[in-house]
């Protein structure tokens, strides 16, 4: 396993200097957005240019990049397609799916051009209040006919350009905890380019053991965020864990954390995904309020880099 880094926290520099910070502190990959209005990377422009010159920076600092990530646009593909979205793009349901649809193909693109195997992204839901079985007792399962529908050309074609598409579990997608992503598997006769980022903090906001997820869906992860949740026990009695607001608010019920500062047993996690055959990249995502983006990532790389294991998983047993 190695160390990297997701690079929202970094954004605020310039292109390369980012890049090179992640370097500084001692991360060797980065999870890269593409998404438009990100500060970095205009995926249009990278497709219609020399596609090559994104690569520079990582070159320059001696970083790999472990996946293309599209959260935003990918949402789209399912929804909600109301006001909610309405800051990605513009325009009724179809056209906000398609939308969503040309932007994770060529997203996809640019992966394969770039010699990355790997796009994290998300699918969207069309009503993920569903969850709750009322007043349609099989509300979410309606939704998968769409699912399919809509999926399948996506995952068509980034199998035919080499790459996976490792969706993240996470509040409002169609897969939010173990049984909805092993829904999602099915709905699509478990295509081959289908795939998950694992996000141990979304699954604990969910009421999923993420070791448990590893146990069960381990082949098929492709990428993994290391990233903490805390349940704050003086919050969570008045707002339980999906309290409304803003995330930096103090009294939410649930906060993100960075790793060794919340819930997520890391050490078994870890077990379970060597154990699994993972052997790529664990990238740390700050999102937490406590943090500054340079000390949280160095406190967070700090934890966690001691924990990685450094060779793959033995054949056979030596005692």
């Amino acid at each position: 396993m190695r160390l990297g880094v997701c690079a929202q926290a970094l954004q605020h520099l310039p292109f390369a200097d980012g890049v090179q910070r992640a370097r500084d502190l001692g991360f060797h990959a980065m999870e890269l957005p593409v998404h438009a209005g990100n500060p970095w990377v205009d995926l249009a422009a990278s497709l219609a240019g020399r596609s090559e010159d994104v690569l520079l920076p990582f070159r320059a600092a001696g970083l790999d990049i472990s996946a293309l990530s599209n959260h935003t646009e990918g949402q789209l593909l399912l929804g909600p397609h109301g006001v909610d979205t309405d800051q990605v793009f513009r325009g009724d349901a179809a056209a906000k799916s398609e939308f969503a649809r040309n932007r994770l193909i060529l997203t996809a693109e640019l992966a394969r051009r770039l010699g990355v195997g790997v796009v994290c992204g998300f699918t969207g839901c069309e009503d993920y209040s569903r969850w709750f079985p009322y007043p349609l007792a099989d509300g979410y399962e309606r939704m998968v006919p769409e699912f399919r529908e809509r999926l399948l050309p996506v995952l068509d074609a980034f199998e035919q350009r080499g790459v996976r598409f490792a969706i993240e579990c996470h509040p409002k997608q169609f897969a939010y905890n173990l049984e909805t992503a092993q829904l999602a598997l099915a709905a699509v006769d478990h295509h081959p380019a289908l795939a998950f980022n694992l996000d141990p903090a979304n699954l604990l906001i969910a009421g999923t053991d993420p070791v448990v997820f590893v146990a069960e869906l381990g082949d098929r992860i492709a990428h993994v965020h290391a990233k903490d949740g805390e349940s704050v026990a003086h919050n969570a009695g008045r707002s339980g864990l999906l309290a409304h607001g803003a995330w930096g608010r103090r009294d939410r019920g649930f906060r993100f954390r960075i790793p060794g500062w919340g819930d997520v047993p890391w050490r078994r996690l870890l077990t379970e995904l060597q154990l699994a055959g993972y052997d790529g990249v664990v990238a740390l995502e700050h999102e937490d309020p406590a943090f500054s983006p340079m000390e949280g990532l160095e406190r967070g790389a700090e934890f966690l880099e001691p924990l990685l294991f450094r060779d793959p998983k033995p054949r056979d047993t030596w005692w």
